[in-house]
């Protein structure tokens, strides 16, 4: 795909954790890949999946979702619920015709600005191989 393609990501941060490595990332100054559009969410398992297959529809080149590492989840169990729903959201992804790949699942705490750099330049990487999402109505967008 060509270089001059942006993708466009949507990426559903944990408040308490992975929102925070963005902080961390963007004050030490970290350079990142000018594609992601964040969403705060107190909790990755609280995000529906139906949004994650709505930014799909309306025009997302790739999802990002992201939360505290297992067993460190401010709400105990939540990043386990995100972990059972990703898998089936993967699932569905694909009966759609829609590359699974272009959804990613991460586990980023609060101090690691540098692991939340990487994961969101490595998936930018990878999305604009893949090129637009072909459900995108005008790839200019």
């Amino acid at each position: 795909m060509s270089e001059d393609f942006t993708p466009n990501i949507v990426g559903f941060l944990c408040n308490w954790c992975t929102y925070a490595a963005a902080d961390l990332a963007g004050s030490t100054k970290l350079k990142i890949k000018p594609s992601i559009n964040v969403i705060r969410v107190m909790c990755s398992s609280r995000i529906d999946p139906n949004l994650v297959l709505s930014s799909f529809l309306w025009g997302a080149d790739g999802v990002l979702v992201a939360g505290c590492h297992p067993g460190d989840c401010h709400y105990e169990k939540g990043n386990y619920y995100t972990r059972r729903r990703f898998a089936l959201m993967k699932k569905v992804l694909e009966s759609l015709s829609i590359d699974p790949e272009r959804l990613q699942l991460a586990w980023v705490s609060a101090s690691e600005g540098q692991r939340y750099r990487d994961v969101v330049n490595t998936f930018t990487d990878k999305i604009q191989k893949m090129g637009p999402n072909p459900m995108r109505k005008d790839p200019a967008v």
